[in-house]
């Protein structure tokens, strides 16, 4: 299913032919053939129409989102922000720190299951409309649009020699790439420092040596990814472009070509009979090359260079139009349903294919699973350090005194007040304060003393106890009966 279009075969429409010639203008080596074809720069030519219409939605979408995130505020901090220094996490109503990485574990599967379910489906639609690589060049390519004009402009700037007219306007696109990629840049470090404290400490040189090297390396990938690289990120260096034929089957929903509809090609004019031509509907104009971003002819089938992104779709249909004919020459649409000739219900029965149901059942259980650990979880967490360097000591008071270390673990947005007790041999207490507060979404150590009077009748050696943690209800709070255990050994010295 996937096809690598030979230089050779370029169409016979303008689009092709501009792009052989100039293929070949960059390809004299002087030797007899090159092995390595030289890079084509693709200037793609706008286009609108629904699926275009489709991709800005979900550009203004997932910008807004990436964007306005950091911004938000909940309970008089940042909604998110993944605090490295503090190890904490913190996502609306949620606080997440190290102990919870099962759950970033949970949600990579998740968004990998996620994408092998929508490949299943769809394709590569997540490359057409959401990927960052598709959304930051699509901004980039409007930014470039606004002022050097559109595709066919764009060319023949490129090839016109360096004037004033020429450096000034390359200059001007080159200065608002860069201000918006370092804006990008400063938006990514918003997520793991405060936000609203980064504008002042970028001005006074007070950003850490990390925050400085990823706000300049990611501002500086989405310049060159964006601004110069473009299309070979997704064809050479995205291995989501090399694998996803593994998940394509003939039941995938792509863009595809009608052939039997469209060939023969040929031009012709809008009044005349393309069946008295001998002709198809395919009027070959090249526009669907000249709108494609990657630089194929979906006319010559499925490649693994086709993100999905529908343009091809939007060129046809507008060109269907002018010439009268029905839409559809271009579409979205199964290798299944083209070769049958299926409708709409019977492609849609068949892309609910086994596969994808599993793969659809597996999500829903993987996602109830995390909220539902999410919603449940203990607010309270308690770890119990024992000193291992001594077993047991003597007190002052001639009392057998074996030492831990507590770490209470607050993940709720407010103080948590609590009550410390051990059990498990008669007359064993705490030395010391049993009431401890620990401050909202916060830690605390809190050294702890156990003694047990030199009198016990107990046999010497270890046994094994339980040092109780009980939060206390607050007012206007019922009391829950929550008592986190962990269980710990006391030592005793031979009498």
């Amino acid at each position: 299913m996937q096809v690598h279009r030979p230089a050779k075969d370029k169409p016979k429409g303008s689009a092709g032919k501009t792009a052989a010639a100039r293929a070949a203008a960059e390809q004299k080596t002087g030797s007899l053939f090159s092995s390595y074809a030289a890079r084509v720069k693709i200037q793609p030519r706008s286009v609108r129409g629904r699926y275009d219409n489709l991709r800005i939605a979900a550009l203004v979408i997932t910008q807004l989102v990436f964007f306005g995130l950091p911004w938000l505020m909940w309970n008089g901090r940042q909604a998110v922000l993944f605090d490295l220094d503090a190890r904490k996490f913190h996502l609306f109503g949620a606080v997440l720190w190290p102990q919870d990485f099962v759950y970033l574990a949970g949600l990579l599967v998740f968004c990998a299951l996620t994408l092998f379910f929508v490949t299943a489906v769809a394709g590569r639609v997540w490359c057409g409309y959401s990927c960052p690589q598709t959304v930051y060049t699509e901004i980039f390519l409007w930014i470039e649009a606004k002022l050097e004009g559109d595709g066919p402009r764009r060319r023949k700037l490129d090839d016109a020699p360096w004037s004033w007219h020429k450096l000034r306007v390359r200059g001007t696109k080159h200065v608002l790439w860069v201000l918006f990629a370092l804006f990008t840049g400063f938006t990514l470090i918003g997520y793991f420092a405060p936000i609203r404290d980064l504008p002042m400490q970028i001005i006074h040189l007070e950003l850490g040596p990390w925050q400085w090297f990823w706000f300049l390396f990611y501002a500086f990938a989405l310049w060159g990814n964006a601004g110069f690289l473009r299309e070979q990120v997704c064809t050479h260096m995205c291995p989501y472009a090399r694998f996803q034929g593994a998940m394509f089957d003939k039941d995938t929903m792509i863009v595809t070509y009608d052939k039997e509809r469209g060939d023969p090609r040929g031009s012709r004019s809008k009044k005349a009979d393309p069946a008295a031509l001998g002709l198809g509907s395919c009027i070959d104009c090249g526009l669907c090359v000249e709108v494609c971003p990657t630089g194929i002819d979906i006319r010559d089938g499925l490649q693994y260079q086709c993100i999905s992104c529908a343009a091809c779709i939007d060129v046809c249909n507008g060109v269907m139009d002018k010439m009268g004919y029905a839409r559809g020459l271009i579409r979205y649409a199964t290798e299944n349903a083209l070769t049958n000739h299926l409708d709409s219900k019977a492609t849609a029965k068949r892309i609910l294919r086994p596969r994808v149901l599993i793969y659809g059942l597996i999500l829903l259980v993987l996602a109830g699973a995390l909220v539902g650990s999410l919603v449940s979880r203990n607010t309270l967490r308690v770890d119990i350090i024992r000193d291992r360097g001594a077993l047991s000591g003597i007190a002052e008071n001639g009392d057998i005194e074996n030492t831990y270390t507590l770490n209470l673990m607050n993940t709720s947005e407010r103080p948590l007040v609590l009550d410390l007790g051990v059990t498990g041999m008669p007359e064993l207490r705490i030395d010391g304060q049993t009431r401890i507060e620990v401050p909202a979404t916060s830690n605390r150590m809190v050294p702890l003393a156990i003694h047990l009077p030199p009198t016990t009748t107990e046999r010497p050696g270890s046994h094994n106890i339980e040092i109780t943690v009980t939060p206390v209800p607050q007012e206007g709070e019922e009391d829950t009966g929550a008592k986190p255990r962990r269980e710990g050994t006391v030592y005793m010295v031979p009498r």
